[in-house]
């Protein structure tokens, strides 16, 4: 029996020299069986039919009022934290601090000293800002000087 190789795309297998007879053998005339699918192992999801994309006109972009919006929601949900905080905190503390004394309720006293920190580190970078504005303000002048084309002597008046 003599074995032939096949150069076709499918899998390579052994066949004989004779074909067999398609009208003997009705698998031949058949499609070729398609692996069964192999089942997810439990708990894992499978994945749903794909959402279709929507139309390149129809995606919603990010807008700065939506920015705006979240930062509004934001800072309100803080706000109200803060406002707890300080019902919370209540009691009456003693606040002293350069020569100065008071009473303040601690959880205004800790929001107090919470915002001077915040005021100090604003400070500190506006400073740090202002010199490299400065810094960029210098650059720009001396580009603008090495980029800028020499005067040329006047021309000899034509009589």
């Amino acid at each position: 029996m003599g074995v032939a190789v096949s150069t076709d795309s499918q899998p390579s297998t052994q066949r004989s020299a004779a074909a067999p007879d398609p009208q003997l053998d009705p698998q031949l005339d058949a499609p070729p069986e398609q692996p069964a699918p192999v089942a997810p192992p439990s708990g894992a999801q499978q994945p749903g039919p794909a959402a279709p994309s929507p139309l390149p006109q129809h995606k919603i972009r990010p807008t700065r009022l939506s920015g705006l919006w979240f930062a509004v929601v934001f800072f309100a949900v803080v706000l109200l934290f803060l406002l707890i905080f300080i019902l919370q905190n209540g009691r009456a503390v003693d606040v002293s601090y350069l020569g100065m004394h008071g009473h303040l309720p601690l959880g205004v006293a800790m929001l107090l000293s919470a915002v001077c920190g915040v005021l100090l580190t604003i400070l500190a970078g506006a400073a740090r800002i202002s010199q490299l504005h400065a810094v960029a303000r210098r650059h720009r002048r001396a580009d603008a000087r090495r980029s800028a084309p020499a005067p040329r002597a006047p021309a000899d008046p034509v009589r």
